[in-house]
């Protein structure tokens, strides 16, 4: 417990001062992917130095899954595919490369770009198949549930 604080401490210092330069790191960092949470984030081993890992909430940059803790089941549903299929997408490498990686919305979680270890682009993939939609970090659009009326 207290090796993980003093890397969180380290980490949490070195993107300080990172970001006094930049409010991005290019990277890349390589990272395991540990499991999938949804449909746009991945828990992930990253290890930014040698002989160093941590654990860190990867969402992914430029998409937005449909969440599946919505009171919607359509929307549940919707969700539930979208973290199902970036699963098959990411099954066979659980190897990717970070980049673009900025602090997020949320504390404790990154955003960023991630490649598999077959040059892949997992948010991409699940854009051009419809389990997503493109997002901008601004504010989401009220999705409408088939039985509010």
């Amino acid at each position: 417990m207290a090796r993980s604080l003093s890397i969180l401490v380290l980490l949490s210092l070195l993107i300080s001062s990172a970001a006094l330069a930049s409010d991005e790191i290019e990277g890349p960092v390589s990272a395991e992917i540990v499991r999938v949470i949804d449909g746009d984030t991945l828990l992930v081993e990253a290890m930014p130095w040698p002989q160093q890992t941590i654990e860190v909430y990867v969402r992914l940059r430029d998409i937005d899954a449909p969440e599946i803790h919505s009171r919607c089941e359509e929307v549940r549903n919707a969700g539930l595919r979208a973290r199902d299929e970036l699963q098959q997408l990411v099954a066979a490498s659980r190897q990717v490369q970070l980049t673009r990686i900025s602090g997020d919305k949320y504390f404790g979680r990154i955003l960023a770009d991630i490649r598999t270890g077959d040059g892949r682009n997992p948010a991409q993939d699940l854009l051009s198949e419809g389990y997503v939609r493109p997002y901008d970090g601004g504010r989401k659009p009220k999705v409408a549930c088939a039985g509010d009326e």
